[in-house]
């Protein structure tokens, strides 16, 4: 069995930038920089004769390259508060069509269902177990205006995931190039 998870990879340098900004809440675990990425469908545990599958199905999934900005940072809450952190992407055209044709391509694998919640863009930065609310508060205040320069994504990956250690293990397993356009 493998863990999988379709994801847009971040260029390394921005990977860092969002990284330096951690720090300085207690209860947060923060990503490390090689984790940060843009999941576009979780998919969870399955065996290689579906992985193998997924990737054919994957194989046939063409979309443009495009831009992809981040603004902001936000955070996700369940009913015993915020449990986390994650920097905001711009949810562009582009961007909610891609996701579209990886769902609609991995709803087409036996023994794979579609994802039945909403799609939102982000980057997670950190996961929260009872967060010091006053600095988490000032954190996401004072990086509302978090900007970035945006980046052409040209590729997307599927990745495994090794959960255990103090941090998940992400590793690209196969990759897809996205088409650039006459004129890009």
């Amino acid at each position: 069995m493998v863990r999988l998870f379709v994801a847009l990879p971040l260029p390394p340098l921005l990977r860092q930038t969002l990284a330096l900004a951690g720090g300085g809440i207690p209860g947060a675990r923060w990503s490390p920089p090689g984790n940060l990425h843009i999941t576009l469908k979780f998919i969870g545990e399955v065996d290689e004769r579906v992985a193998d599958d997924i990737v054919s199905a994957l194989d046939g999934v063409h979309a443009p390259a495009f831009e992809v900005a981040i603004r902001g940072v936000g955070l996700f809450e369940s009913g015993k508060g915020p449990r986390l952190l994650y920097a905001a992407v711009v949810p562009s055209p582009a961007l909610l069509d891609l996701e579209k044709r990886v769902e609609a391509a991995l709803a087409l694998v036996p023994g794979l269902g579609v994802e039945d919640r909403r799609f939102v863009p982000h980057v997670t930065l950190a996961r929260l177990k009872a967060p010091d609310a006053g600095r988490l508060r000032a954190f996401v205040e004072g990086n509302g205006g978090l900007a970035p320069p945006p980046w052409r994504a040209d590729r997307f990956a599927l990745y495994s995931s090794v959960t255990g250690g103090e941090h998940p293990v992400y590793t690209p397993e196969e990759w897809f190039d996205l088409e650039e356009q006459d004129g890009d």
